[in-house]
């Protein structure tokens, strides 16, 4: 049987709506769309850069409890409300992600909350030494 947990970030919207920060099934790691929120804090930066920075805290720690990091990544969405804020963020994506080069799609769309400047999803392959 493949190996299927959850993993949850604390966050009230988790709770609130009825789903995971990520899920673990078997190698595959799925990390759910994941905005600037501070969760220890619940308070969101009005910048986005910085908010694309806390996305990107809040996915690797995902990515640590399921036992994988960026490197693991295999595919990468980001969503925005306002196209122009794609391009600032850039330089603080490429590190992340410029020697990785996960298959990437950007789409324009509304967020949950018009506070929300920014909204990251990864899928990523744990590494086998984690695989039960």
């Amino acid at each position: 049987m493949t190996e299927r947990f959850a993993i949850l970030s604390g966050s009230t919207f988790e709770e609130q709506i009825g789903y995971a920060r990520a899920v673990v099934d078997g190698d595959r790691v799925h990390v759910s769309g994941t905005t600037g929120y501070d969760y220890a804090t619940m308070t969101i930066s009005d910048d986005v850069v910085e908010q694309a920075e806390q996305c990107l805290r809040n996915i690797e720690a995902a990515l640590a409890e399921a036992g994988c990091s960026f490197t693991d990544v295999v595919r990468v969405r980001y969503m925005l409300p306002d196209r122009a804020d794609f391009e600032p963020c850039w330089p603080t994506l490429h590190r992340r992600f410029g020697e990785v080069r996960p298959a990437a799609t950007m789409l324009v769309c509304g967020l949950a909350d018009p506070r929300m400047r920014i909204e990251i999803e990864v899928d990523a392959r744990r590494p086998a030494v984690f695989q039960g």
